[in-house]
């Protein structure tokens, strides 16, 4: 067997566990985000400051924290009082399938609606396997290139959101927010996009109603 056929055999095995998931959080009526970024970019802080305006709604949410070491974020996240549980990929540069399926007995599933992924920092690998998630969430940070959507494409054509954090930081950066979106959007036309600053908390109102709409537009298909 060549490497092409490996590969097409393990994405399959992957893609039929997370059709088993994706079945599982629509019996337990959850929304999942799978977000994916760059090292750095800034997802768990992202997550902080999401989490507690969920909390306001009384949304109640769960975190799957993916690293190649350390519980450091699962740690972060604990702190604000929600179910989470670390994946340690040990080297590995994506989550996959068959990881989350082997920690999801550690959260409440059906005391949850919303579950979020936060995959090992990478834009390539995460994009290739599914985890039985509702929508992907692309993070990038203004103190990164505003070329990563044509320098990463397959991530930005799976992603059903773009979030540019650290807007605070932009007019110290050469990053140019306007050429950012229409990089992502000559990719996916109908991505939605919001400029965020976990700093100032510019734009994450806007980014949680969002969330909270793709929830119940899930919950009103589930009750149907």
């Amino acid at each position: 067997m060549d490497r092409i056929d490996l590969q097409k055999k393990i994405l399959s095995r992957n893609d039929e566990i997370a059709a088993a998931l994706a079945e599982r959080f629509r019996r337990h009526n959850n929304y999942v985000m799978n977000m994916i970024s760059s090292p750095g970019s800034g997802k768990t802080t992202l997550l902080e400051k999401l989490i507690p305006m969920f909390q306001a709604r009384h949304l109640r949410v769960g975190v799957l924290e993916g690293d190649v070491q350390t519980e450091n974020d699962a740690r972060r996240i604990a702190r604000l009082d929600v179910p989470v549980r670390q994946i340690i990929t040990c080297g590995s540069c994506h989550l996959d399938a068959q990881m989350i399926e082997e920690h999801l007995d550690a959260l409440p599933l059906p005391e949850l609606e919303l579950l979020f992924i936060e995959n090992v920092g990478n834009l390539v690998c995460p994009s290739t396997y599914l985890l039985g998630e509702d929508d992907k969430m692309v993070v990038l940070s203004t103190a990164e290139g505003d070329d990563k959507p044509i320098k990463y494409p397959a991530v930005f054509r799976r992603a059903a959101v773009m979030v540019v954090n650290k807007i605070d930081l932009m007019e110290l950066t050469d990053f140019d927010l306007d050429q950012a979106v229409h990089y992502a959007r000559g990719i996916k036309p109908d991505v939605a996009v919001f400029p965020v600053s976990c700093r100032s908390g510019e734009g994450l109102d806007a980014l949680c109603r969002w969330i909270v709409g793709r929830y119940e537009e899930k919950s009103q298909r589930v009750r149907k």
